[in-house]
């Protein structure tokens, strides 16, 4: 995402999400616990919005994205989105849906590593903006649930007929997209859509220690190899190691990069700088 911005102000007072951000680590919390932190439109214009706000500020090395109280989300809230999508004509419709894919998109763009941090339950649209994330950090409570086709529309929503079949493969995605069944954690961990298992109520500590770790890091290679990680999905493999020794030979004239020769030749440990 760009960091030029035009004459729109920037904002930090966020309606539907709260937003912290320290030494580089954002924490973007969901917080509507009483409905299981259940999307209406306005969070997923928020979620959009910030994203692209702290995309363009630089200042955010990794960002944990958790749900307060009971469970990660619900997905769509049932009355405010479900109830009101029922009166709207094809050009709202179309409006609504590019902008929950939208999301998604800000969440695989964004040019910092993004780790969901998952307990309870991670439902519907709240499945997937977990399964756009870099990392899934969840406890044993966590279950995932692509309901899609439960409320009668394609499993194939904001990009998870895109993103399931990378993660878990083409078989388990098929499963988990056509019959919506819930994947609890333990099963989660095996098919590879769990980055992370941690103990009881502990996901959000351990989402935190990851992002700490990545914010040390050096940023602008992590920044790289998500967007290669990203590109590279629907590449034939000439372009791909082409796009990488491209991406290479340009991170090879960074600060990092020397920086990380220096340390080594005089026994420290790196001083990354992100540039």
């Amino acid at each position: 995402m760009s960091p030029f911005t035009g004459s729109a102000v920037r904002t930090s007072d966020w309606r539907h999400l709260r937003c912290d951000h320290a030494d580089g680590v954002a924490t973007v919390t969901l917080a509507r616990p009483e409905k299981l932190n259940a999307l209406t439109f306005g969070a997923y214009a928020d979620l959009r919005d910030l994203l692209a706000e702290l995309s363009r500020e630089r200042t955010v090395r990794a960002l944990v994205l958790a749900g307060e109280g009971r469970g990660f989300c619900s997905g769509g809230d049932v009355d405010e989105i479900i109830g009101a999508t029922l009166s709207m004509d094809t050009a709202q419709l179309l409006d609504f849906n590019r902008m929950t894919g939208q999301v998604v998109r800000a969440i695989r763009e964004c040019p910092f590593p993004v780790i969901a941090a998952v307990h309870g339950v991670a439902a519907g649209a709240g499945a997937v903006l977990a399964l756009a994330a870099d990392f899934r950090v969840a406890d044993p409570s966590a279950r995932f649930a692509f309901l899609f086709t439960r409320v009668g529309l394609s499993g194939g929503d904001m990009g998870a007929a895109y993103l399931l079949p990378r993660v878990v493969g083409l078989g388990r995605a098929t499963r988990l997209l056509m019959l919506g069944e819930s994947v609890r954690a333990p099963e989660a961990e095996r098919i590879g859509l769990i980055s992370e298992l941690t103990d009881e109520g502990r996901a959000d500590e351990a989402a935190q220690t990851l992002a700490r770790r990545l914010a040390d890091g050096p940023a602008l290679a992590h920044a790289q190899t998500k967007a290669l990680l990203t590109a590279e999905l629907d590449m034939p493999l000439a372009a791909s190691v082409e796009l990488d020794a491209s991406t290479q030979a340009l991170l090879m004239n960074g600060e990092d990069y020397a920086e990380f020769h220096a340390a080594f030749t005089e026994k420290r440990p790196p001083k990354w700088r992100g540039r």
